[in-house]
């Protein structure tokens, strides 16, 4: 009798053992955006909606995931909404993708370190990103540093990523280069909306 179960257990690990794994087999949570946009996020980000149009999806350490986007020491990225891009812009006007996503009129803290305020200069990268099937988004990737107040030294370095889908009206900024961001964004999917953004 005992070798039978033996028999039936070597076959069923055999079995599974044999068994292809699913492509991604990560457990994923879904983030339902605007126009049918949804993102499959792995399940240890958190998504923090601080408002409509301002989502911060916390991806490592932060202190304060419920603060406003100059606020440092958060590995996060943003998905931002139309009002958030209706001000992205230095001193508050639209965000357009000519220049970087920075919605202040001073100089912003690093998202590093709080003593230091951040630089933003040209973008390096430009062109077009796949963001779920037929639909591209305009990709930029900004050149950032952090420096003194004091002295204007450079302290840091840092890229900003910014992928924009001017149809939806969806803009994703990114400070922190988060490893699996730029694949949840190609492998997102449209459920509603299939107009080319």
């Amino acid at each position: 009798m005992a070798k039978h179960y033996l028999a039936v257990a070597v076959v069923a690990a055999a079995t599974l053992l044999a068994a292809p794994l699913p492509v991604n087999a990560a457990p994923a949570q879904p983030l339902k955006l605007r126009g049918g946009l949804t993102l499959y996020l792995p399940i240890k980000w958190q998504v923090h909606r601080v408002s409509p149009d301002w989502i911060r999806v916390v991806t490592g350490k932060c202190a304060a995931p419920g603060g406003g986007f100059g606020t440092p020491g958060c590995d996060s990225f943003w998905v931002l909404g139309p009002k958030a891009i209706k001000e992205g812009n230095e001193l508050f006007r639209p965000y357009t993708g000519k220049r970087p996503f920075y919605p202040a009129t001073d100089v912003q803290r690093c998202p590093t370190n709080a003593k230091w305020g951040q630089r933003l200069g040209t973008a390096r990268v430009t062109g077009l990103r796949q963001v779920g099937p037929g639909h591209k988004a305009a990709y930029r990737e900004w050149k950032a540093t952090c420096v003194s107040y004091s002295s204007g030294e450079v302290k840091s370095r840092y890229t900003q990523r910014e992928w924009y889908l001017p149809t939806t009206r969806i803009l994703v900024v990114d400070q922190w280069n988060t490893p699996g961001l730029a694949d949840a964004l190609e492998n997102a999917d449209w459920r509603q909306a299939r107009a080319s953004s």
